[in-house]
């Protein structure tokens, strides 16, 4: 495992870092906590030292297991991230109520690593007027809290206002081939680094954007490489060919891309790529860019819709429809994820929505989500959907492969 200083106090980080967001589930949907807890110990018996969870993750229940699986002296090998939930925070009293929780969530005495959690413009003036700067300095002198930071999802002018608003330690961004001038982008990452902050970047695949079902169009440009590699790997490797970088982050949740992550990890230094290497991703971003319509990570935080909408299953099959060119296969697929086939009779179609907005509120990515689910109406559902649906249905019933 290669390792990375954080610029103000010296820890030597493992340039991956493990993040907790999209843990392997059961059928029900709650946390595999054994084999999740099987991945996070062997990740670290392997060198990561950096684990990240959040309050909101897996609807309130993340912090409380990865409390039980630090146990048998795994806090002690690891520099543990968490987050303060901006959004939920109404007064200063609110802030050291969320850090006493989550220390005892977290079966610990302190946070190595304390975020305030997904930042714009407005909750950074919201925080900020209720006294975040007193709340983060006494945390602090307490030894609750031992470096702070904040992510982020906003302009790179607000990104500049909250990284001079405060003595940050780190802070977290958005980063990848495809998102070099989104949010605080490529121009972020050097101003953040000048000023002398670590960097630990988040969504390094886009939510498996860039490795998972990549459309023939991009296959054949990765086939340009002399080097074959997967598409995860060389996204990893453009990142941490960046010597701004600290940590990226990856949400592993399978086995073998643990593995690989770890395999790469144990080899990407910074400025290791090639010109011509670099001109191939930079290649595959603008393709990208030509094919994809939303620009949905799958985080899920607009999750759960008051009206039961799957709104990532929705915005993925829309995507699937624009990246792949097949319709009949777009619409099986959102046939599947929102019919209820796979989730306990649960509908989520798009047409279920009653533009109440609250998902807008609380995207990262600020998508105008109930905007684009009449769009899914209009390409997904139809005439065709129930035809779709059977068509599922049978294939499930028969015990043949549904994609999930």
């Amino acid at each position: 495992m290669l390792y990375r200083k954080m610029p103000k106090n010296g820890d030597d980080l493992s340039i991956l870092g493990f993040g907790c967001m999209r843990l392997p589930l059961k059928e029900d949907g709650t946390i595999d906590e054994e084999r999740a807890t099987k991945q996070l110990r062997y990740a670290i018996d392997h060198g990561v030292n950096y684990i990240e969870t959040a309050w909101n993750y897996h609807m309130g229940n993340n912090e409380p297991f990865i409390g039980r699986m630090l146990a048998d002296g795994y806090r002690d090998k690891v520099k543990l991230a968490t987050k303060l939930p901006s959004w939920l925070v109404e007064s200063r009293e609110d802030m050291d109520k969320f850090l006493n929780a989550q220390l005892e969530r977290l079966k610990t005495d302190h946070i190595d690593y304390y975020l305030i959690h997904s930042l714009d413009g407005s909750l950074w003036d919201k925080v900020e007027k209720l006294g975040v700067a007193n709340f983060l300095d006494r945390a602090k002198a307490d030894g609750k809290i031992i470096n702070v930071g904040f992510s982020f999802h906003d302009s790179i002018e607000k990104f500049k206002d909250v990284v001079n608003g405060y003595n940050w330690d780190f802070c977290q961004i958005q980063y990848n081939y495809f998102d070099e001038k989104y949010q605080a982008g490529t121009e972020g990452l050097k101003y953040a680094a000048e000023k002398g902050l670590g960097v630990i970047i988040m969504e390094p695949l886009r939510g498996g954007t860039l490795s998972k079902m990549v459309p023939p169009s991009i296959d054949k440009i990765w086939d340009e490489a002399k080097e074959k590699r997967t598409p995860a790997e060389w996204a990893f490797r453009w990142i941490w060919s960046h010597p701004e970088v600290t940590i990226v982050l990856s949400g592993m949740n399978e086995e073998a891309h643990i593995e690989e992550n770890l395999r790469v990890a144990n080899e990407a230094s910074p400025n290791s790529l090639t010109e011509a290497e670099l001109y191939l991703i930079k290649k595959v971003g603008h393709k990208y860019h030509e094919l994809m319509k939303v620009g949905c990570t799958g985080c899920r935080y607009c999750m759960p819709c008051p009206e039961g909408v799957n709104i990532p299953a929705c915005l993925e099959a829309y995507n699937y429809l624009y990246m792949f060119g097949n319709i009949d296969d777009a619409r099986n697929k959102y046939a599947t994820w929102s019919s209820g086939i796979i989730s306990i009779g649960k509908t989520g179609f798009a047409s279920q929505c009653i533009q109440c907005n609250k998902c807008v509120k609380r995207c990262p990515q600020q998508l105008k989500i109930p905007d684009i689910l009449e769009h899914v109406v209009d390409e997904l559902e139809g005439p065709e959907l129930q035809q779709n649906i059977d068509t599922v249905k049978n294939k499930f019933n028969k015990g043949s492969k549904v994609e999930c």
